[in-house]
């Protein structure tokens, strides 16, 4: 349902504030009669489509397509298709020999495979080049960290957030399936959830107004101009194209976003069987050593967090580039999802980083004071 006063907070901490030309909000609450979902927008779509956008103006998620992968593989190692300790070189044969090659499927989904964090495998594309697709995959799996050496220990090792390591978590599940990633994704999260999350090719099947309603994110020279209804993120868009690739290629609108949070909160509590199990699930959001990465998701840090102060020490969620966040409390049974296009007209734009705690508490107070209201 839409909400005037998530509208209005849109338009003031993210529109008027200049953080972004677009925003859609939302938070999700569990009460005693299921969950409420509440949802709001402001703006316009770019300075060069004026266009209003709505509650279902579709999104680049960037990386809040992590978690869509991570519950995809959860999906898998249910289905006994593959296990958490699946070594990356038994599903991708052609990568065996890479430092990647032994090491099992879960540490790179809590980034801790010693993998760096980027690689521009993109870069020929800017002076008109192709990209040899197989040379930059094993490009990425032979990223490791200088001070990453010999074998993975059982926990990994130290984490550092890493887009190579879900690049190839996502051609691993792919391969897996002997299908393409997005739709496995479909198949085993979107599909069974009923969530308005795809990629790029799979809105523009479904949707004939996926162009002219989708935000814009930045204006690249080298890209033609202002990227509309492509993925933002280069790497994805580089070995993907209109497709998904493991960390970065989801478009979603703010209910779907809100109740894929939702269908969390409700298989780690138990309440998603048929979906994920309690464990199943619990693998994704367990505190891990070293740092608050978790497998897919993010916890809140003790201080600064962009979640920030009202959720409680066991939140989860996820950032994205483009200016998206999830975040899901499972103590209290609440999410809130920021989706913006702050860089659009430019990267450059870090006004969200200020934005997001701020908004955040204003998204959750309304949420607990809708789930007081159910409890009534």
């Amino acid at each position: 349902m839409r909400a005037p006063e998530i509208d209005a907070l849109a338009r003031a901490h993210i529109v008027s504030a200049q953080v972004a030309p677009a925003a859609a909000l939302g938070v999700a609450c569990r009460t005693a009669q299921g969950w409420r979902v509440l949802i709001g927008a402001a703006g316009v779509r770019s300075r060069s489509h004026p266009e209003p956008v709505d509650p279902e103006t579709p999104f680049d998620l960037a990386s809040v397509t992590k978690p869509f992968l991570a519950a995809t593989i959860a999906r898998l190692v249910k289905r006994g298709i593959l296990t958490w300790e699946t070594p990356l070189g038994a599903v991708l044969p052609e990568l065996s020999h890479t430092p990647s090659g032994p090491v099992p499927l879960l540490l790179f989904l809590s980034h801790r495979a010693g993998l760096e964090a980027h690689r521009g495998l993109f870069l020929p594309l800017v002076t008109g080049k192709a990209v040899d697709e197989r040379a930059a995959v094993e490009t990425a799996a032979c990223a490791r960290r200088p001070d990453c050496v010999g074998p993975a220990p059982p926990p990994g090792f130290p984490p550092v957030y890493s887009d190579l390591g879900y690049l190839l978590a996502g051609l691993a599940a792919a391969r897996a399936e002997g299908s393409d990633l997005a739709d496995v994704v479909a198949r085993e999260v979107t599909g069974p959830l009923d969530l308005d999350v795809a990629c790029a090719a799979t809105f523009r099947a479904h949707r004939q107004d996926f162009d002219t309603r989708v935000a814009p994110t930045e204006l690249v020279p080298w890209r033609g101009g202002e990227v509309v209804g492509s993925v933002h993120d280069e790497n994805a868009w580089a070995l993907s194209g209109s497709g998904l690739a493991g960390h970065a290629g989801l478009f979603g609108t703010v209910a779907s976003v809100a109740r894929f949070g939702a269908a969390m909160l409700d298989a780690v509590a138990g309440k998603r069987p048929d979906w994920l199990l309690p464990h199943e699930a619990g693998t994704l959001v367990c505190e891990r050593p070293g740092g608050t990465l978790r497998a897919g998701f993010d916890g809140r840090s003790p201080e600064g967090s962009s979640a920030g102060t009202a959720f409680g020490p066991r939140a989860f969620g996820h950032l994205g580039f483009t200016g998206t966040s999830l975040w899901c409390d499972p103590d209290t049974h609440i999410v809130t999802v920021i989706l913006t296009n702050r860089v659009n007209p430019s990267r450059d734009n870090v006004a969200i980083r200020a934005a997001r705690p701020g908004l955040n508490d204003a998204l959750y107070r309304i949420a607990a004071d809708l789930a007081a209201q159910g409890s009534r």
